[in-house]
């Protein structure tokens, strides 16, 4: 029960790798899981899936905006009482495109949700976070995030910038009792690489996922719920001596 009587917050709530943290938390015996996502048809299938007794809030919200920001930490406090775990998961690939042809407006909206929504979610959690006496951040950034990939540099950019927002949350954390570490997976068999496998292929996904699989030592892809194991370990006592760390679950493909 390594989360008895605690409250998370999971953004990107309803996709594959916050809804495998979200059942995870709750069979490790969460008090309350608040999920977040966009579409509010998504989260109530979500919450209706998890089917966990009143233990599970949600909001639809843009994580690039600062009221909405507020507004779902402001309303996990409400149902729950406090926060003791914010899980800023919510990420979007953009397109697989060189630099010279990517958008311009798309390069706003996923720096607006990869970047700028870590840090609306570390800005208002904080407090919530401090009252409930600390707590642990995760942030979902990506391998990556820790190499150059051509023809996703905005996505690559959003998740290098990830760690410079993690490092410096870890140290205005650690005074109020708050930990902040990021996870950077491999690809994860999720809707995600589906579209980052038609976008390097278009039409011959299955041989895309073939040549990323090659690159990975371990041979596959993570799963999901490989990455809710992670999260649960970062959400836990077990790693209470753990803050600012850059932590690959990637199969070997940065070693």
């Amino acid at each position: 029960m390594r989360m008895k009587d605690r409250v998370a917050i999971i953004t990107g709530g309803a996709g594959g790798i916050g809804l495998a943290t979200a059942r995870r938390f709750l069979d490790e015996g969460a008090a309350g899981v608040h999920l977040v996502d966009l579409k509010a048809e998504a989260l109530e299938a979500a919450a209706a899936e998890l089917d966990a007794d009143g233990r599970v809030g949600w909001t639809a919200a843009d994580v690039s905006k600062s009221e909405d920001v507020a507004r779902y930490t402001r309303e996990a406090v409400d149902r729950f009482g406090r926060v003791d775990v914010l899980f800023l998961n919510a990420g979007i690939e953009g397109v697989v495109k060189p630099m010279t042809d990517y958008p311009e407006d798309l390069y706003d909206r996923v720096m607006g949700v990869n970047v700028k929504g870590v840090w609306l979610g570390m800005k208002h959690g904080f407090p919530a976070l401090e009252k409930s006496g600390g707590g642990s951040v995760i942030i979902t950034s990506s391998v990556a995030g820790l190499m150059g990939t051509p023809n996703v540099s905005v996505y690559t950019t959003s998740k290098h910038a990830t760690i410079g927002l993690m490092r410096s949350g870890a140290l205005e954390g650690a005074p109020l009792g708050i930990r902040v570490n990021s996870m950077h997976p491999s690809p994860v068999d999720n809707r995600m690489m589906r579209s980052l496998e038609e976008g390097f292929a278009p039409g011959a996904g299955e041989e895309a996922k073939k040549g990323f699989e090659s690159t990975i030592p371990l041979g596959r892809y993570g799963t999901n719920e490989e990455m809710a194991d992670l999260a649960l370990f970062l959400a836990s006592d077990e790693s209470r001596f753990i803050t600012g760390a850059v932590i690959p679950i990637d199969g070997g493909m940065t070693a």
